[in-house]
């Protein structure tokens, strides 16, 4: 019979794959569990302990988005698909920071560790956003403009949540992929399942790096990075496996891919979502392929992580009735 955990990580990790599992639950299962900011500060803007960290391996971690985790999915075996059904996100602090500068962003066309650009990196700097929970906004003061401030909604979403890769890879935590990891892509919230390929037994899901709110893109490099309690339903699907993340809410289906350049990423997304909407959806490739075209839409999730990420969107009014089902429904 399904069980509910409320889990308290010991430790957090900084890869997807390369880990032990810290959690083993059972398919069906839900969790619930408090994330950390990117940073790894906690509710209280405390900074994770040393203690918390991942063990010493004779090496230095990329210390981006600290993740819970890795999590076994007792009975998910290799070429099974599992579903993280997003059930709850609560933001658990007032505050969230934004962060941009030299290395890293939109502007600046390099990742940690490769400067390809001649001319001076831009400044850094750190904004403070208050987050009103009860209005649901995010305010921001400007002291350098001449508006004074501004508010904007907040719509949150888990930034970084993967499973173990494929061929037995270690990535970042800063990093999309096939395995899903830092795809930065807002439809990741409430209402949403999301599908992820497995690659290795029980899955070995992470996920961290909640945001308060994100436009497009991530364009500065930061998203409103705060801490929050997230909730999930884990299910364990036999097959067909996708080859990237599938997304499903009330609205859309949705497809994620991940490369460089830009157009590699969205290239991976359409394929992969014409690929859904033939093998499981009745669709015709060329009809597909035209219906898509004037009536899919997409996102870009990020264009400043290892990876760029795009987002390709079906409605789900135009899928025969089978596949108008809830959002939880199978894949």
């Amino acid at each position: 019979m399904p069980q509910h955990h409320h889990l308290e990580p010991r430790r957090y990790v900084y890869t997807f794959g390369g880990v032990p599992p810290a959690f083993h639950v059972g398919d069906g299962d839900t969790i619930t569990v408090a994330t950390r900011d990117a940073r790894g500060w906690d509710d209280r803007r405390q900074p994770l302990p040393t203690t918390m960290q991942p063990e010493d391996r004779g090496f230095h971690y990329l210390t981006s988005n600290p993740c819970v985790g890795p999590i076994h999915v007792d009975g998910a075996a290799v070429h099974d698909v599992l579903a993280v059904h997003i059930e709850a996100i609560t933001l658990t602090r007032d505050t969230a920071w934004s962060s941009q500068g030299a290395g890293m962003g939109s502007l600046t066309g390099e990742v940690p560790g490769r400067k390809l650009l001649l001319n001076d990196p831009l400044p850094n700097r750190m904004f403070e956003w208050q987050l009103d929970l009860t209005r649901e906004v995010g305010r921001l003061e400007l002291p350098d403009s001449q508006i004074g401030a501004v508010e904007i909604p907040l719509e949150p979403f888990v930034g970084s949540i993967g499973v173990a890769p494929r061929y037995g890879r270690v990535e970042t935590t800063l990093a999309p992929g096939e395995y899903g990891g830092n795809l930065d892509c807002c439809e990741t919230r409430v209402g949403a399942t999301l599908y992820l390929p497995v690659w290795v037994p029980g899955a070995l899901l992470c996920f961290g790096d909640i945001h308060a709110a994100q436009g497009d893109g991530e364009l500065c490099r930061s998203a409103l990075e705060t801490s929050a309690e997230v909730t999930l339903r884990l299910e364990v699907l036999r097959g067909p496996t996708p080859q990237w993340p599938r997304l499903r809410d009330a609205d859309w289906i949705m497809t994620a891919g991940s490369g460089r350049p830009l157009l590699e990423a969205l290239q991976i997304a359409q394929v992969e979502l014409l690929h859904w909407l033939c093998e499981e959806h009745g669709y015709d490739r060329q009809e597909a392929w035209q219906v898509n075209s004037q009536a899919g839409r997409m996102r870009i999730g990020n264009i400043v992580d290892p990876q760029y990420t795009v987002v390709a969107k079906f409605p789900r009014r135009l899928l025969p009735k089978a596949g108008q089902a809830s959002a939880g429904e199978a894949l």
